[in-house]
């Protein structure tokens, strides 16, 4: 008796993933991986999304409205990330594309690697490897690189989401810091004590430290612009493990300049990989290759989060994290 093929749905990954996870993915799914993990170009990516049924993008994709014009066979794009601001999910909608993205599984990696930011700014570490490992150290005295209390402190939040709490919690039981933050929706039930305020504004006045946790794009492009960054105090901080294009870089150079502010911590840029010149050679901001969710544990779990969406999609069930 002849037995009819199943035919697996075609999937293509635009980037290396963990082997676990490309393991998982290639017994699941007809898929092709990207062996050199180089990135694709737009010309790659457009014959992606004509050729599989899947494509698994990441944030140095870019999937603009013209990309999905004029016909194509993917049917879902399975973003390895949380933050999806680099798809034109208004025009994936249009053209009957779901998207769907990782939250959850990178709450804590990138909390932690907020926390890391926001100490080593505090505490002018990256100037000190710097100079020890450029033989620069002359030996301890009581005036070298001394940086800024965080115990006890403020930190203000922007996004009080997931990871914005995380955070909060790590701030104030870990060091004794008072929390406030901004949030477009009014949040409630927190495990954590933490007053909302009503402005971006009044977050950033108030703060000694302000870590961002907001989406990117949209209204979030350049939130924090020249007007923004003359609320904050002269002495604090700003923290960015969120999206590059929710700062305004030339505004925060400028502010650096003229000590409108104390120091940044980035882990995020506008244009990834490029990093402007002008943030790259200051002393006083800690610069990072976007390391938020770069734990293995959590890149495998983001990986096994896009199979499982995908495999609810070919199922017939709604993908569990479909955000358009």
């Amino acid at each position: 008796m002849r037995r009819d093929r199943i035919v697996k749905p075609k999937v293509i990954v635009t980037r290396r993933w963990p082997t676990e996870v490309e393991d998982r993915l290639t017994a699941e799914f007809d898929t092709r991986l990207n062996e050199t993990d180089q990135p694709y170009d737009r010309r790659e990516l457009r014959a992606a999304l004509e050729e599989a049924d899947a494509v698994l993008p990441t944030v140095t994709d870019k999937i603009s409205a013209d990309m999905l014009e004029g016909g194509i066979r993917a049917k879902i794009l399975g973003n390895f990330g949380v933050g999806f601001n680099h798809i034109d999910t208004a025009a994936a909608t249009k053209v009957g594309l779901v998207v769907t993205n990782t939250p959850g599984v990178l709450t804590d990696a990138t909390a932690d690697l907020a926390m890391t930011l926001l100490l080593m700014c505090a505490r002018r570490a990256g100037e000190g490897e710097r100079e020890l490992r450029a033989g620069k150290w002359t030996g301890w005295r009581p005036t070298h690189l001394c940086g800024s209390h965080v115990t006890g402190k403020t930190v203000g939040i922007i996004g009080m989401g997931r990871i914005g709490q995380a955070v909060a919690r790590r701030c104030h039981f870990g060091f004794g810091m008072d929390v406030v933050f901004f949030d477009s929706h009014s949040i409630a039930g927190l495990d954590v004590p933490a007053r909302q305020l009503p402005s971006v504004d009044d977050v950033l006045a108030t703060a000694d430290f302000v870590s961002l946790h907001c989406p990117g794009g949209g209204e979030n492009y350049h939130l924090i612009d020249d007007d923004r960054l003359a609320c904050m105090k002269w002495s604090a901080f700003l923290i960015n493990t969120a999206r590059g294009d929710v700062v305004d870089e030339h505004a925060l150079v400028r502010a650096l300049e003229t000590r409108r502010i104390a120091g940044a911590g980035l882990d995020v840029f506008e244009g990834e990989p490029r990093v402007p010149g002008r943030l790259a050679e200051r002393q006083d901001v800690v610069l990072l290759p976007h390391l938020g969710s770069a734990t293995k544990e959590t890149r495998v779990a983001m990986g096994m989060r896009v199979i499982e969406n995908l495999k609810a999609f070919f199922s017939g069930r709604s993908p569990p994290d479909a955000v358009c």
